[in-house]
């Protein structure tokens, strides 16, 4: 699959098959996702398996629709509040690239922000200025939802003088 029909065909899955996941590929996933831009080769990315005890403390509403992977991707503590917004932005992007390379090989992943409530961050072990980015439910997708019509670029650009 090339870049362009990944982006194009990747969805947020909300319901997955029980099949398991190799944790091989997982952590090749992983290796990929580790060359997403971050400032000062930084590499503010932590990753937390989520086990069953864990994943059924976190309590949510749909189980992550099933799915045989729970991850958590945390950003690491800054010492500024702009290193703190870098940390936060190369993360994201690492989690982008993680899911377009489990995508790649037909594999759904799907993005919670469950893990930005303090009960959340404290059932993790966190410590202090430790950010959960993404609760991220992986495994093989049960359905494929259709893709929901976006604004055109045209609106969203501006040109400076």
């Amino acid at each position: 699959m090339n870049v362009t029909d990944a982006i194009l065909t990747r969805r947020n899955i909300k319901r997955f098959k029980p099949d398991p996941i190799a944790i091989e590929r997982v952590v090749a996933w992983l290796e990929l996702a580790s060359f997403a831009p971050n400032h000062r080769l930084a590499e503010p990315w932590e990753i937390l398996f989520i086990g069953p005890q864990t994943r059924e403390k976190l309590q949510h509403k749909t189980d992550f629709g099933g799915a045989p992977l729970l991850l958590a991707v945390v950003a690491t503590p800054a010492k500024t509040a702009i290193d703190r917004d870098e940390h936060v932005e190369a993360v994201a992007c690492f989690i982008q690239n993680l899911m377009l390379a489990a995508h790649a090989e037909g594999v759904g992943t799907g993005w919670s922000s469950i893990g930005a409530s303090p009960r959340v961050q404290e059932l993790f072990g966190l410590l202090p200025g430790y950010e959960v980015i993404g609760v991220l439910p992986i495994g093989y997708p049960a359905e494929v939802p259709e893709p929901k019509p976006r604004t055109s670029i045209e609106q969203k650009i501006t040109h400076l003088p």
